[in-house]
């Protein structure tokens, strides 16, 4: 216990001690010091807190000391981060505390703070905002780069910190905070470093941001909101492998993205991914020099994360590199998939055959290297079970041919093989052994693979060297076969169909174990597995063996047992074996095909060895075949026998035979001789007999002597047996014996072969036409619902081999024979049905036997007939008549005629020179997605073959493996692959015949099954992408081709987006001959036509041409100012266009202003009718030819466009809304309209808006007054705003707004006129430097009294130019300005009234003292109307007479009136009567002339046609009188005045008769008061 105790307390007293050394300024003792204090921390569990917090202050004022070597500051903050473990807050607290907003710290600080969030993750994320928000600011202030260095460092951190904390936030203590806070400081800090320091980074600087590109990257994938940006800065990554130093740390980056990618299950975008592959592949297969080891480990990593993410698109980049000759990368991928496939990545399993495919690239490549690694590879898919039956064949053929390769190369005479060459190929013998010696044929999948396939390697010589492993695997494969069948009823472990692979006969597998057989007697391992092979293999050489050799062979190994055997007793033994199996047998052909055999195996030995010695002995079995020859009855069939017979002595004896076989028949007619052979009860020939030898001696004669006898001797003889069989009692009949027609039609089939074979072109054969007859009568007996003879199958033959004799056949007798065969084959029923007909199963298989040779007879018939002709016109009516079949609704026929049409497209045929494929491939290419997998092959296999015929050559062996993966049911999978053939091929169409491929297309399209309509437009779409460069001669034909078939295809939705993007990709090689040919479409343009325009639109890579098209064609239309048929089509289409949503940026000024223009020119047109285009119509109800304005569909397009203008930015909502559409379209206020558009105008895009200035400057000159009213309106709008002024060039501008100020066209005045008056709010020194002429300009707009409108602009404007003036400026004007608006004060409209007065107020301050008197008198002349308009119906104008009589009085001296109109400031207004007799009563004590004036003025209101100006002067006149003098009074027109009032008190406003009424009293009153008589 005190022994523990004294422990900590010396340590603590070594601490202290140490503490105090820290104070010393000797750095060497330091280094020393704190790298023993970090060891005594990270081994301590406990610290005094004193001691920590001492620690730390020394610790952390040592890092920041500047004077101190970095490595004693590293360590200082090593201890730091160490005493973290002990009080963490503390140690933040101090390095937060030297870490401040917008203050650059010191490097170690950050250095420390980024190892504490690694270090102690769980602790740090609470502080992370904190650092990162300070850290943010700090980015700006780094202009060292080892600051920069440091920042980078810190970033890839805190990524790592955040990151770990965003996948494990469950595991931390405390609440989950706001991941995204802190991603959103990270995603910042992290743009800024990739835009500001990365373009030019040092490289040590890039080795930084190369290691936080990861972990940053990482991080920001999590979010979804940046992974597009996440992934975009990875192509950054890749562009810096260049140098081997960081080529490791870029890779291991990557794969910390790849991992992340995994991890949230993010798609890469494919031109990434792409790029990933080639970078990643590029490291492990680097040349010149070889990659570091560190790297490639890294790279082989990151394509194990891609191999589980993205295997399919891995797989295909492998398939698609390993096609390059180099060596080094078919080196490294195969080794990338021999990795993948040891990993057992499950997500590779479903790539197995496409695996095996790019294996079988390689598997031509004659490097060593390349050959070993592709054995390894397939050693390791055997053990993984990467093998499959369909496409595993060639890589087990490929290990026994690199064991026969590299021996051939070992033993090769006459060459020098370099030391390193001769070790490769030993190294290859030795890899091939050890694959097949490591090989379990047992694995899943191997059996089928294996078996029976494997049985070809025991027979070549070659592969000697591999036979003890080879019969392990053989006896492997029986054995459990054998145990199958003892276990279940069906063993299927080794039933497949051999494909391609040509097995060993059983004679040949007989002689050549035998043969190896004797190598037992010298020891030899593969002499024993050769019997123990034949033990096992009775069955398969002869049925009738396997008694025999299961007593026999057991026997036979007894003598071995336990030493040699001689090798004459062992050959004495195997030969006696043999013969008793040869007895066993009884076949004497099966013994002479082994006796041949047998000799062709002596020859592939050497002269000294075993084998051959023993082979040598065969004599013994020729001895055999002798004694079965002596017994005529074993050669089998008499009538196979004699024929076979007679024609072998006709090679010699050709006279002779034909001689013997007269005198047969001669002798055959006498009744005696027949009578003698049935009762002596031997089987004579029959004349069916004689018919079949007479075609046997045709085809066996010899070629120089078959002409010149076969007619007489030959030919005749035969139709002249067949006639007397036909013959029932004297008259010809059809004899529908079978075995009759049977050898008729083979008779003729081997003539017909032999004068074939006799090429003599001069020969004519006169019995063409009779025997094809034959045939065709034999074919056309057959039954259409049953198929159970093989009179089809035989007629077929022979037809072929006669019509290619001559004289050649016309083309409708081609014709006729060939649709007379189809008709009678293809309709026959499903083959099911036909084989449920048989009895048996061996009926069953008979019927699939005849049915398959029948189509197989009629494909060989249609190739041979079509392509002997050299006419291309000629063979393409013999295909037309497989074109209802190739469609039918019947999938079994459709299956027919697919596989006929594949037969006829074969390797070996060659097409006429001016055939046309274009056609064909489009009716056969989209049926390689039909529903059945037969069809779908021969589908893909005939369009392949339609080029081959035409001598182009394609990628055959990738085109195999495309044309198998269509048998498989994944329909997704069928399109892919189909996708591909046609990416493969579609180049290769000849462009003059893509016109023919797309109507087919089209038409597959409105007919064909789904996936068939969906492959169809595939192949379309593709072909059209390929060729869109070279279709220019074709366009119109094909864009008329593609509108005729629209009404029809839009009844199918899929179809109908096809063929809308066959336009689209169309357009964008032809943009413009599209646009005219859609252009020429009559107006208004029909559902069809809209739907091509929409569809040209959304195409985002060719959006951009249609517009400007579009744009382009406009600007022609619209060249001369006038606007026809065309410029109204292509604001039609530009509606529909703009109406997708398409951005219009770039491209907005333009479309704006020709619109504009166009709405322009087109005001109050009619639209143009066009003829009625001639097209097919589906739905036509309710269709009409509809009349519309031009205008108001230019209108309607100009609106389309500036709610997208809207949208993005480049206008504003217009304060008229709606109606400004209505106001742009009616030629009345067309200019109201501009207005309000220019108004809606974002001022603050000042490009646009400068753009859209200059294109609309010519319109203020333009010969069209429409249009120049167009582009004054909208100028006179922009003119106010000072932005453009200051951006714009408006000088001009103003110089023609001036002009037109003095135009004859009032509206065109009145926006001129605006226009100057605008110029006051927009550029005032403008207006000051141009005063006079924008002032004349603007008054003679007050002179043209015919036009209000004139009047009040000018108003308006004058009243915003005056503003700006001084009373010198204007003084010349000022009276004709003053006495011009008085006149407009009882204007009738509101405007002018309101705008005169409003005026009025502000020439007061222009008076000057030239004016003033002036002045004085006008306001005089003017208060009637002031005062009388305080009430007007307008309270606005009310409120202007208000102003202006408060600003006008002073002129008068009428200071003390202030108080009346104050009241007129009043919330509720003073009652008029009141109002008008305070007024009165202070201006009668000031100035009574001025009341008598306001009195002779007022009469003319007494008719105004306003009700309340009318009150108001009356009530006004009541005051007035109340309060004139005596004198004023008896001045009155009493008379008039009475007689006024007196019609006013007759009025319809009762107010107005009210006032009248007052007034009239008042008036009787007060000239009562002075005596005056009334």
């Amino acid at each position: 216990m005190t022994c523990s105790t004294e422990e900590p307390i010396k340590m603590f007293g070594d601490i202290n001690l140490t503490l105090g050394m820290l104070n010393k300024e000797d750095n060497i003792s330091k280094e020393d010091i704190y790298s023993h204090l970090a060891s005594i921390i990270q081994n301590t569990n406990i610290l005094d807190d004193a001691i920590v917090q001492r620690l730390i202050y020394y610790a952390s004022k040592d890092m920041r000391d500047d004077n101190i070597l970095r490595e004693i500051r590293m360590l200082a903050g090593e201890v730091l981060v160490s005493l973290a473990a002990h009080d963490f807050n503390s140690v933040m607290y101090e390095v937060q505390s030297n870490f401040r907003i917008l203050e650059l710290p010191n490097e170690f600080v950050v250095l420390t703070l980024a190892e504490l969030a690694t270090s102690y993750v769980s602790q740090s994320i609470p502080f992370m905002m904190m650092t990162l928000l300070t850290m943010q600011t700090m980015l700006r202030l780094a202009e060292d780069e080892s600051m920069k260095r440091t920042f980078c460092i810190a970033l890839e951190k805190f990524s790592k910190a955040i990151y770990k904390y965003v996948n494990h936030w469950r595991d931390f203590p405390y609440p989950r905070l706001d991941a995204n806070r802190l991603s959103d400081k990270i995603f910042m800090l992290f743009r800024y470093i990739m835009e500001k320091w990365a373009p030019m980074a040092s490289p040590m600087h890039t080795l930084v941001i190369i290691k936080a590109h990861g972990p940053t990257v990482s991080l920001l994938l999590h979010r979804e909101d940046f992974c597009e940006y996440a992934l975009s800065q990875v192509a950054w990554l890749l562009t810096q492998y260049k140098d081997r130093e960081t080529d490791f740390h870029i890779t291991q980056s990557l794969k910390q993205i790849l991992t992340a990618v995994v991890l949230y299950d993010i798609g890469l975008p494919r031109g990434l991914r792409k790029s990933i592959f080639i970078n990643l592949l590029n490291q492990i297969c680097r040349a010149p020099e070889p990659p570091a080891k560190e790297n490639e480990i890294e790279a082989s990593s990151c394509f194990l994360i891609l191999a589980h993410s993205n295997s399919a698109d891995l797989v295909e980049f492998f398939d698609e590199q390993i096609r390059s000759n180099n060596e080094a990368i078919r080196v490294g991928i195969l080794a990338l998939l021999r990795s993948a496939i040891n990993v057992e990545e499950p997500n590779f399993r479903d790539h197995i055959t496409s695996i095996e495919r790019t294996v079988k690239v390689v598997m031509g490549d004659l490097s060593i290297k390349v050959r070993n690694s592709t054995l390894l590879l397939i050693q390791t898919m055997c053990e993984k079970c990467y093998i499959e039956a369909r496409e595993g064949w060639p890589l087990i053929d490929y290990v026994f041919s690199q064991f026969s390769m590299s021996n051939r190369n070992v033993d090769k005479p006459g060459k020098a093989n370099s030391q390193a060459d001769e070790k490769g190929e030993i190294s290859v013998r030795e890899t091939s052994l050890e694959v097949l010696k490591t090989l379990d044929p047992l694995v899943i999948g191997m059996p089928q693979v294996l078996w029976p396939r494997i049985l070809t390697f025991v027979v070549p010589e070659e592969y000697t060297g591999t036979l003890d492993h080879l019969f392990n695997i053989i006896r492997i494969l029986l054995m459990a076969e054998d145990r199958k069948k003892h276990n279940a009823k069906e063993s299927t472990a080794l039933v497949i169909s051999t494909g391609a692979v040509k097995l060993p006969s059983p004679q040949q597998l007989l002689a050549r174990l035998l043969v190896i057989s004797m190598l037992t007697s010298v020891g030899k391992l593969c002499g024993a597995g050769a019997i123990g092979l034949l033990k096992i293999l009775p069955e398969i050489i002869h049925p009738k063996l396997a008694d025999l050799w299961k007593t026999r062979i057991p026997e036979l190994l007894q003598p071995l047992e336990g030493k040699n055997t001689s090798i004459v007793l062992w050959e004495t033994m195997l030969l006696q074996l043999l013969k008793e199996s040869l007895w066993k047998i009884g076949d004497t052909a099966w013994t002479i095909q082994l006796s041949q055999d047998f000799n062709k195996q002596m020859g592939s030995y050497s002269n000294t060895s075993i084998e051959k010695d023993w082979e040598v002995d065969t004599d013994f079995v020729s001895s055999q075949i002798k004694e079965f020859l002596i017994a005529p009855n074993q050669l089998g069939d008499q009538r196979q026998g004699i024929t076979s017979i007679l024609g072998y002595c006709a090679e010699k004896h050709l006279d002779l035979v034909l001689k013997v076989l007269k005198k047969f028949q001669d002798q055959e007619k006498f009744f005696m001789n027949r009578c003698k052979g049935i009762f002596s009860g031997k089987k004579s020939l029959t004349k069916t007999d004689v018919m079949v030898i007479y075609g046997a001696v045709a085809l066996h004669a010899p070629k120089n002597q078959l002409l010149t006898r076969l007619d007489q001797d030959i030919l005749s003889q035969v139709l002249s047996l067949y006639g007397q069989c036909c013959q029932v009692l004297g008259m010809s009949v059809m004899n529908k014996d079978m075995d009759l027609q049977m050898s008729f039609t083979r008779s003729i089939t081997e003539i017909g072969i032999a004068v074939q074979d006799a090429e003599d072109p001069r020969f004519q054969f006169s019995y063409k036409e009779m025997l094809i007859g034959y045939m065709l009568d034999f074919i056309r007996d057959e039954p259409l619902d049953s198929l159970a003879s093989p009179v089809r199958w035989k007629a077929l033959i022979a037809i072929r081999y006669l019509s290619k004799l001559k004289p050649p056949l016309s083309l409708n007798d081609h014709l006729n024979i060939l649709e007379e065969n189809i008709q009678r084959l293809l309709p026959l029923p499903p083959l099911e049905k036909l084989k449920n007909e048989g009895q048996t199963d061996k009926d069953k298989e008979h019927i699939q036997f005849l049915y398959e040779r029948s189509m197989d007879a009629l494909g060989k018939l249609l190739r041979s007939m079509m392509w002997d002709n050299v006419n291309a016109n000629d063979c393409q009516e013999m295909f037309n008549l497989l074109r209802m079949w190739l469609v039918s609704q019947k999938e079994w026929e459709r299956e027919r005629a697919f596989q006929i049409t594949a037969k006829m497209l074969t390797h070996d045929t060659e097409a006429p020179v001016n055939f046309k494929i274009g056609s064909l491939l489009g009716l056969l290419a989209p049926h390689s997605c039909d529903t059945l997998p037969t069809i779908r092959q021969a589908a893909a296999s005939s369009a392949v073959g339609l080029f081959r015929i035409k001598g182009i050559h394609l990628e055959e062996e990738r085109l195999q493996g495309l044309l198998e993966g269509l048998a498989c049911d994944d329909v997704e999978a069928q399109i892919k692959i189909s996708s591909k053939i046609a990416k493969i091929v579609s180049k290769f169409i000849p462009s003059e015949e893509i016109q023919q491929f797309l109507e087919e297309t089209l038409d597959g399209l409105e007919s064909l099954n789904p996936m068939c309509t969906k492959a169809c437009g595939i192949w379309m779409i593709t072909a059209l992408r390929e060729h869109g460069a070279d279709l220019e001669d074709q366009l119109l034909e094909m864009l008329g081709t593609i509108y005729y078939h629209m009404p029809v295809l839009r009844q199918k939705e899929e179809s109908f987006q096809f063929m809308l993007e066959a336009i689209s990709q169309i357009a964008s090689f032809h943009m413009d001959a599209v646009v005219v040919n859609l252009l020429q479409k009559p107006l208004p343009f029909d559902r069809d036509t809209k739907t091509l325009w929409k569809a040209l639109a959304e195409n985002l890579t060719s959006s951009g041409k249609l517009i400007q098209a579009l744009i382009d064609k406009l600007e022609t239309g619209l060249e001369d100012d006038i606007a026809g048929a065309d410029a109204i089509s292509v604001s039609c289409a530009m509606y529909e266009v703009v109406a997708t949503g398409i951005s219009v940026t770039g491209l907005y000024p333009d479309l704006f202003t020709l619109l504009l223009k166009l709405i322009s020119c087109t005001l109050g047109q009619k639209m143009p009718t066009s003829a009625t285009s001639r097209r097919r119509r589906v739905i036509q109800q309710g269709e009409q030819q509809l009349i519309t304005d031009p205008c108001r569909l230019s209108t309607t397009t100009l609106k389309c466009l500036q709610a997208q203008a809207v949208k993005e930015g480049f206008a504003k909502e217009s304060d008229e809304g709606d109606n400004l559409w209505t106001l742009l379209s009616s030629p009345s206020t067309h200019h109201i309209g501009v207005c309000a558009l220019a108004r809606s105008m974002a001022v603050w895009q000042h490009g646009v808006l400068q753009d859209i200035m200059e294109q609309l400057f010519p319109s203020l000159t333009s010969s069209s007054e429409n249009y120049r009213i167009t582009g004054t309106a909208f100028f006179s709008e922009l003119m106010k705003e000072p932005t453009l002024w200051k951006h714009g060039n408006l000088r001009d501008v103003l110089i023609l707004m001036d002009q037109s100020a003095w135009d004859s066209n009032a509206t065109l005045r009145q926006m001129a006129i605006r226009g100057l008056g605008n110029t006051a709010s927009g550029a005032p020194h403008k207006v000051k430097k141009h005063k006079q002429i924008m002032l004349e300009s603007i008054i003679r707009g007050l002179y043209h009294l015919a036009r209000t409108e004139v009047v009040c602009e000018s108003l308006k404007a004058l009243k915003k130019v005056l503003e700006l003036l001084t009373d010198r400026d204007v003084s010349f004007y000022f009276k004709e300005i003053v006495l011009q608006t008085r006149t407009f004060f009882e204007d009738e409209q509101d405007d002018v009234r309101l705008t005169a007065i409003s005026l009025f107020e502000n020439l007061a301050s222009l008076t000057g003292r030239k004016w003033k008197i002036f002045f004085a008198e006008e306001i005089k002349k003017s208060m009637i109307s002031f005062l009388l308009h305080l009430w007007d119906p307008n309270p606005k104008i009310g409120a202007a007479c208000r102003d202006v009589l408060i600003v006008c009085t002073p002129f008068l001296g009428l200071q003390e009136l202030y108080g009346v109109l104050d009241h007129l400031l009043d919330q509720d207004l003073p009652r008029a009567r009141d109002f008008y007799r305070q007024f009165c009563v202070k201006l009668a004590r000031k100035n009574q002339e001025i009341l008598w004036i306001l009195h002779t003025h007022s009469f003319p209101f007494f008719t105004s046609s306003w009700e309340m100006i009318r009150s108001a002067a009356v009530k006004l006149t009541d005051a007035i009188v109340l309060n004139l003098t005596s004198q004023y009074v008896e001045l009155l027109d009493r008379e008039q005045l009475t007689t006024r009032l007196q019609a006013l008190r007759q009025d319809p406003c009762i107010s107005v008769q009210r006032a009248a009424e007052v007034a009239l009293q008042t008036l009787l009153r007060r000239c009562k008061e002075i005596s005056i008589p009334l």
